[in-house]
């Protein structure tokens, strides 16, 4: 299974994506063996701001978050944990997870007090749930065309505007978004 992994991997919606949770996504591969795949979808902003986040957890806000730091609705499982993606930092928190290319994924509470206090990453994509597939259930998926995939860069996860991060990321690929049709004929 490791050659076919697509851990570490961008998933990105085909346009003919018909679940309402992944239409127009781009989904980060968190982990991807043989018992399913977990990933964090990094283009569907949500209503809430990290400083509301905060505030819900009871931790005291020194310095507001920049925007620098935004949420997004990390996919339809557990919508209530949070996942913080970041660049590695010199600091290392209580539960990170290393990923690619010098992003990090921490879910502990203490990367958000230090964000609190200012003493936190520059940058930080919170997802609030994750996405889940079960064994061999993406690899079904995958060969539906339902999603293609290419290798994941910090830029992409943490820089790229929300409304930009689809296109971006297939562009990545050298495909134009706008010109595939969304209905796909089977032949």
């Amino acid at each position: 299974m490791d050659n076919a992994s697509l851990k570490h991997q961008l998933l990105i919606a085909m346009p003919q994506m018909d679940d309402p949770n992944f239409e127009h996504t781009v989904t980060y591969v968190v982990e991807h063996g043989d018992d399913g795949a977990m990933g964090l979808t990094l283009n569907r902003p949500v209503s809430l701001s990290l400083l509301d986040i905060l505030v819900d957890m009871d931790i005291e806000v020194e310095v507001p978050p920049s925007e620098q730091h935004q949420v997004v609705a990390g996919g339809p499982i557990q919508q209530d944990a949070g996942f913080v993606m970041h660049r590695a930092t010199a600091r290392h928190w209580d539960s990170t997870v290393t990923l690619a290319d010098g992003l990090c994924l921490t879910t502990s509470r203490d990367i958000m007090e230090a964000i609190a206090i200012g003493e936190g990453p520059e940058a930080t994509l919170v997802c609030l749930g994750y996405a889940g597939w079960d064994d061999g259930q993406l690899e079904q998926e995958l060969a539906d065309n339902v999603w293609l995939s290419v290798a994941s860069t910090p830029e992409l996860v943490l820089d790229t505007p929300f409304d930009q991060r689809w296109h971006a990321a297939a562009a990545r690929l050298g495909v134009d978004m706008s010109l595939i049709a969304t209905q796909v004929g089977h032949g």
